[in-house]
């Protein structure tokens, strides 16, 4: 289950361990299904802190070039 306030860095170390376990372990039909959803659920947390990243940059970014205006040569 994916713990609320677990870092990015936490959710990716448990998902490479559970490829590890599901790799080279020989599992039940309910332990594997029980590790692929762990796992789904990790994805989906790890990609919805990537897009939020992203669009925090994308802010920055934009906000950035506002305060600093480029100047060309």
């Amino acid at each position: 289950m994916v713990k609320k306030n677990v870092s990015y860095e936490e959710m990716i170390h448990r998902l490479d361990k559970i490829v590890t376990i599901m790799e080279s372990t020989e599992l039940t039909l309910d332990d594997s299904i029980s590790n692929y959803e762990e796992g789904m659920k990790l994805c989906n947390s790890l990609y919805k802190e990537l897009s939020q990243a992203e669009s925090k940059i994308q802010i920055l970014t934009e906000q950035g070039e506002k305060d600093f205006p480029t100047y060309e040569e």
